[in-house]
């Protein structure tokens, strides 16, 4: 019977099958080299896409920043006008006001009374001074009352006094009453203004 040497056809055999495992891991590997070199450059370009995103939102976010500076700065510039008219509309209110006082305050004196100091508290005002007699402290109220500008007069006190600067006016008087402003509300004015009016009406 004949014999076959099977040998060498086995050592063949293992031969390509190492071979072919070979050629499958460097394939294997090349894949995952270049799978690994795809998915880089994807979340690569990923990356670069949201730092341009980031980059857009911050100017955007610099942009409005600037421009809430801006109204800030125009609100306050607002806020000081509105306070300089303010200021300038009370001076100009306070301005007429005394003008007015003045001079209805003036006409509002009659014969025989002497004024001698006149005190305004906000829209309180005081009157004190000197007059012949009770009548003319009455006649010099009831006048006060029919004035438009003066609301509430009210006598506070009247009698004789022995330091009165002129014989024939012996009786000293003091009277209260309030400021009208229409179409104006009632305020209240830190400190006293005082007036000295030694004149006779």
């Amino acid at each position: 019977m004949a014999r076959i040497n099977l040998l060498p056809w086995r050592e063949e055999l293992r031969r390509e099958r190492q071979r072919q495992f070979m050629m499958s891991t460097l394939m294997t590997v090349v894949l995952g080299v270049v799978l690994v070199f795809l998915i880089g450059l994807v979340f690569d370009q990923r990356i670069r896409h949201q730092e341009a995103r980031n980059q857009t939102i911050q100017a955007e976010i610099n942009a409005l920043e600037a421009r809430i500076r801006r109204i800030n700065q125009l609100e306050q510039t607002r806020a000081r006008l509105l306070s300089r008219k303010e200021i300038i509309e009370d001076l100009q209110a306070s301005r007429s006001l005394t003008v007015e006082l003045l001079d209805k305050m003036a006409k509002s004196i009659p014969v025989g009374v002497t004024l001698n100091t006149v005190r305004q508290q906000g829209m309180n005002i005081t009157f004190a001074g000197y007059s012949q007699s009770n009548a003319r402290v009455s006649a010099y109220l009831q006048s006060l009352d029919q004035n438009d500008l003066f609301q509430d007069p009210d006598l506070q006190v009247v009698r004789a006094s022995e330091r009165a600067p002129n014989p024939t006016e012996p009786y000293e008087f003091t009277i209260t009453a309030k400021l009208r402003q229409p179409n104006e509300e009632d305020g209240e004015d830190e400190g006293y203004d005082d007036y000295d009016d030694g004149g006779e009406g």
